[in-house]
């Protein structure tokens, strides 16, 4: 590797546990120590909720986190203007990619994308106007490793994944001198977990889709999710609460760039649009209004919810459902809560920790 997880960290070597079957190629480029994690991190991520949800998926991950993940979907106004896409002929790969980076698209600056189906050329145009660090998907149309190659003067890392690679049921890692090992967390992910006839599909699969998203994200985490995508997400916080409220900032964020008045923009790279969509002057009473028509929001926590306050932040923010895995000892109170609320709340018995 180029160096470990700072450049002063050398040397760095990546080695494959099985040398005769790697679940990565490195096509193009060097690779960090921070980019292998990235690529590992994404590429189970996308695979894992294009498997569950039945349509490619992808995330834009960033310091072993993603900062949003989609499934191929409908592309809104806002998006379709930021990333100059036509809507009606916009293919799969290329929409699921755009919903996700369109999460949070200042954290996406300079992501790792992860993409579950072999790269097309449409995508391919699309990520060589965006400031992406490398790729991860498992293949690659012909013709589009030459033009990705050709980003960042050529340092621009394209990894082939493996796709019917199967991890070792057990994992280790050296800390300090000591060794921990543990059975890999592959406990199904399935709508078997949100069985409830409050639920529509959609919200179904929002929260199933939350479900991986935050198995793949650093502990404590949160997503809220909308349309088969992430509308923010919280990541590594100490605190519960803190999460939740560092998340539904994003949501808000994600939110106010859809309205009315907010510019379409007018310069001429896409992160100088998301830079004037969010320097719109809009009043207080007007943002207040807007955030408030925000609805049908579920909410996925990672481990469960000690307090009420999580609810309460998460109605601020649309939310109508939300799965955690329940057990704490003041879950009944949660579950209360969110009844009082109008929210549709699901203990799933998983805990998804990941550190």
């Amino acid at each position: 590797m180029r160096y470990g997880m700072n450049p002063h960290q050398r040397p760095a070597t990546v080695t494959a546990i099985d040398p005769v079957r790697p679940p990565f190629r490195f096509v193009h480029g060097d690779p960090s120590y921070i980019n292998v994690l990235d690529a590992a991190a994404g590429w189970q991520l996308v695979r894992e909720a294009a498997t569950a949800l039945g349509r490619p998926a992808a995330a834009s991950f960033k310091h072993v986190s993603p900062a949003g993940a989609a499934t191929a979907g409908p592309l809104d106004a806002v998006m379709a203007r930021i990333y100059r896409l036509d809507p009606s002929k916009t293919g799969p790969l290329t929409s699921a990619y755009a919903r996700a980076r369109d999460c949070d698209p200042q954290s996406s600056y300079g992501d790792f994308v992860a993409i579950s189906e072999p790269v097309d050329a449409e995508l391919a145009d699309l990520l060589s106007r965006v400031v992406a660090d490398g790729i991860v998907a498992p293949g690659y149309e012909p013709g589009v490793v030459a033009t990705l190659s050709a980003k960042k003067g050529g340092r621009f890392l394209v990894v082939e994944a493996d796709d019917p690679f199967e991890p070792p049921r057990t994992e280790s890692r050296d800390v300090y001198g000591l060794r921990l090992t543990q059975p890999r967390d592959d406990v199904p992910l399935t709508r078997d977990l949100l069985r409830d006839p409050e639920l529509p599909d959609e919200a179904v699969d929002d929260l199933l889709l939350g479900l991986v998203v935050v198995r793949h994200t650093q502990s404590n985490s949160v997503a809220y999710l909308r349309d088969g995508m992430t509308l923010g997400i919280g990541a590594g916080q100490q605190s519960r609460i803190g999460c939740t409220r560092l998340a539904g900032a994003k949501v808000d964020t994600w939110w106010l760039r859809r309205h009315p008045d907010v510019p379409a923009g007018h310069g001429s790279r896409i992160q100088d649009l998301v830079e004037e969509q969010l320097r719109a002057p809009i009043s207080d009473p007007e943002r207040t209004a807007w955030l408030r028509e925000l609805d049908q929001v579920a909410f996925v926590s990672d481990g469960a919810l000690p307090f009420t306050d999580n609810v309460e932040e998460a109605g601020r923010h649309g939310v109508r459902y939300i799965a955690e895995p329940g057990g704490s000892i003041r879950s009944a109170e949660v579950a209360a809560d969110s009844g009082r609320r109008g929210i549709t709340l699901i203990q799933t018995g998983t805990r998804l920790f990941r550190h």
